[in-house]
């Protein structure tokens, strides 16, 4: 859900939000655990995957003035769940907050304090354990949403059930056929799942590891191990046999769930390393080889359809909000990944603080929907698809394997989601297509459009400085809209969609602006795997460009050791705060401090009303060799704005002289493997035609090949270098790659973020040639001449 931290697995998002409270049925057990409100300390003062083609044609350009009519898009705000909370008693006690903290946000100059202190057996539940058969404290508030009455996953699906059970909770295409599900039946299918588990031999807080794309199966399997007792264990498809391997034995997976024979082929190569493994399910496509062990999805439901009620309800009603639930494996960009233990409250908790914040709508009063296609190995499409959408009764539609290699907008349209999470590869793919698109229209429509995105823009952006103040909308807007923001909308499948968010990687101002330009604000998210996705979210009325919003109500920041200019390290509290990383306590009291604090390891600041602002990664930073502190990321997006041609770049600088940076240009992207290929994309080809230049390939760019390319990148370079803020931050020498990133080369990581260790090793000759002490100042690698 999130602009994923810029480092361990964070995103964006956030939002004011009511809490008055809804029905809920509550099960007993509640947890004995006591509960916490964070410790104020002495001395504190108080945030490539590509979408495809968007529309063969976007409707003869974006501007087509065609009179034709098209519905108008929901853009009211939608209210809030109504209804009376019955009290609920519960054992849990809270602890009493400071009178003098306040503030949901605080700045913190003191040294961070010492890592927390191993758990005394037999103790009461501290904050955190790295066991996965252990119970932690919550950290609950006395008023608002951090005090509401904790909930296991089952507890809140059966309230979905109650409120929302003749509801569709999935739908999917099955060749030609549209298939669904109520919750009703989602989650008697659920429950079978569970008593299935339980018959091939599922334990008690072992692994149920599922490696395939998102279906109604993989929710399916993924709720029914939580609820027979097991962890849910999502696997990212892209991962090696090695790499799952990994994971399946670190959560002791006694079942994996599998999508197709591909991906089956994987846990074969690896099966023998597994003594915990019981059985492999297949859910897609005929099985090609019978195995002992190895069952299709029919096979699988049937084992449990029979069985009796008894032994499930028994572990259900053993179940606990504070014991872990869901493994999120961290992508492992810098070693081996680490099994993020997300507890019941951590996912029902988080979800109702998210869809209150959002104003999500109650299906009993307008049914949300959303597409999932995202990875949901990953926290940010768990949250969005499966746990918010279950909490306010929304249905979530799948859409198709090749997704993010071209249908995924065909889907959109199909569904016309009320709400869409995208990467910002996703926004960054349908920008592209949309200039594309918009290069081959007539003149007349390229002004129109020209001048349609300038009153967007400023329409926008006067509404985002008035902070959702309402003001008197410039008449020329209406017009722009008519004539060309709904037909953008509806070519794109969002004209019902008034929640569209970014997260799980930084996006660029530039795209922000694009789609601000066309009505389409785009809202930051902003958090972290171990925060269980959002922490902060951007809001209608209240967002600023390039931050990612404020604390969901019920949730803390503060700021750690923060510098002159404010920015420090982003610290979380709140009832998302993960449990610790399993079978790591040396991990786990790395990322949380004694005082129960999540340490983000990003850097932020806050402006003068509140915004966080995501301003680097404390592992990410350059250390030159001259002892200065440089964030790569906005001297990054700097490039990629000035020079369009330039689809990824990465600075290297650590321990150097001086900073140097790789860079990759716009290409084609194979329609089958996702790989990039040697020609150049459509905007590629035309920005080199406007500077005289015949290249249609990367071969013919790469290594300084083509003068008039190596100049107009050397220019935007030295634009950048101007606004420097120091000789130190000026980029000295670059090098185009022959090859974009991916995330099947390598350099990217699931959510499209940049593995920069992996780029080091894979371009280590390239980078020390840029270090050589020769003063070759006008070849093309080494346009400048070293400071």
């Amino acid at each position: 859900m999130f602009r994923q931290s810029s480092g361990a697995g964070c995103w964006t998002l956030d939002k004011k939000r009511d809490t008055r409270r809804e029905n809920m049925t509550v099960c007993d057990p509640t947890t004995e655990a006591v509960v916490m409100e964070p410790p104020r300390a002495e001395g504190f003062l108080e945030s490539s995957c590509g979408a495809g083609d968007i529309a063969a044609s976007l409707d003869d350009g974006i501007a087509d003035t065609a009179n034709e009519s098209s519905e108008e898009e929901s853009t009211g705000e939608r209210e809030d769940e109504i209804g009376a909370h019955n009290e609920v008693t519960s054992s849990t006690k809270a602890t009493e907050v400071p009178a003098e903290q306040t503030s949901n946000t605080q700045t913190v100059n003191a040294q961070r304090p010492n890592s927390l202190a191993l758990p005394a057996a037999a103790a009461e539940p501290g904050l955190w354990t790295s066991q996965g058969d252990a119970e932690v404290k919550l950290r609950m508030g006395d008023s608002g949403l951090a005090a509401e009455t904790p909930l296991t996953v089952n507890q809140m699906f059966t309230s979905a059930v109650e409120r929302f059970g003749n509801h569709t909770a999935l739908s999917w295409k099955d060749g030609e056929q549209q298939k669904s599900l109520n919750y009703r039946d989602y989650y008697q299918a659920c429950r079978t799942a569970a008593k299935s588990f339980l018959k091939l031999g599922l334990q008690r807080y072992h692994g149920v590891g599922i490696l395939g794309f998102n279906s109604a199966e993989w929710f399916i399997a993924d709720i029914g191990a939580i609820l027979a007792g097991g962890f849910a264990v999502g696997i990212y498809t892209t991962n090696s046999p090695e790499a799952c391997q990994y994971v399946a034995e670190n959560c002791k997976a006694n079942i994996i769930v599998v999508e197709n024979h591909k991906q089956l082929q994987k846990i074969l190569q690896v099966e023998d390393k597994l003594p915990h493994l019981k059985a492999i399910v297949q859910y897609k496509d005929a099985l090609k080889e019978k195995r002992p062990n190895l069952y299709t999805w029919a096979e699988f439901m049937e084992l449990g359809r029979d069985e009796p009620d008894a032994p499930l309800n028994a572990i259900v009603s053993s179940q606990k909000p504070n014991q872990c639930c869901t493994l999120i494996y961290t992508s492992g960009t810098t070693g081996q990944p680490k099994g993020v233990m997300l507890s019941h409250d951590n996912l029902t908790w988080t979800a109702l603080a998210t869809s209150r914040h959002v104003r999500l709508t109650n299906a009993t009063q307008a049914q949300e929907s959303v597409v999932s296609y995202l990875p949901l190995s990953h926290i940010a499409a768990q949250m969005v698809d499966i746990w918010v959408t279950m909490r306010v009764g929304g249905a979530t539609y799948f859409a198709q394997p090749d997704a993010l290699k071209g249908s995924l907008v065909n889907t959109l349209k199909e569904v016309r989601p009320t709400a869409f999470m995208g990467v910002p590869r996703v926004w960054e793919k349908m920008q592209e297509k949309m200039k594309s698109v918009g290069a081959k229209s007539s003149t007349v429509r390229r002004k129109v459009a020209a001048w349609a995105k300038d009153v967007g823009l400023q329409t926008n952006l006067t509404k985002m400085n008035q902070s959702g103040a309402v003001g008197r909308t410039p008449f020329r807007y209406h017009i722009a809209k008519k004539l060309v923001f709904k037909k953008v909308r509806k070519a794109l499948g969002l004209d019902r969609c008034n929640k569209c968010y970014t997260g799980a990687a930084p996006i660029t101002k530039d795209t922000l602006e694009f789609f601000l330009s066309l009505d389409i604000p785009l809202y930051e998210l902003y958090g972290m795997s171990e925060s269980t996705g959002p922490h902060t979210i951007s809001l209608p009325d209240a967002f600023k460009l390039t931050s990612c919003g404020k604390e969901i109500p019920g949730c803390k920041t503060k700021l750690h050791n923060p510098d002159e200019e404010g920015n420090g390290e982003i610290c979380f509290w709140g009832r998302h705060v993960f449990m610790g990383y399993l079978n790591m306590p040396e991990k786990t009291e790395e990322a949380l401090d004694a005082e129960g604090w999540l340490h983000s390891g990003d850097l932020g600041k806050h402006d003068q009303n509140g915004f966080l602002f995501i301003t680097g990664r404390i592992k990410e930073l350059i250390i030159t060799a001259g002892g200065e502190n440089i964030p790569p990321v906005p001297i990054e997006d700097a490039v990629k704005e000035a020079v369009p041609l330039i689809s990824n770049a990465m600075l290297i600088g650590d321990k150097r002289k001086f900073l140097s940076m790789l860079l990759t240009v716009k290409c084609q992207v194979n329609a089958d493997s996702g790989d990039p290929e040697d020609e150049l994309s459509p905007d590629a080809v035309e920005f080199c035609r406007k500077l005289g230049s015949n290249a249609t390939r990367v071969s013919e760019i790469a290594g300084g090949r083509d003068r008039a390319i190596q100049a107009a990148i050397q220019e935007g370079i030295n634009r950048v270098n101007e606004k420097a803020t120091s000789n130190a931050q000026r980029i000295q020498k670059w090098i185009v790659l022959g090859r974009d990133f991916s995330v099947g080369g390598g350099e990217l990581g699931p959510t499209m973020k940049l593995k920069r260790p992996v780029v080091v090793k894979m371009y280590k000759e390239q980078i020390e040639n840029f270090y050589k002490e020769l003063a070759t100042p006008t070849t093309p690698d080494n346009p400048l001449p070293p400071k």
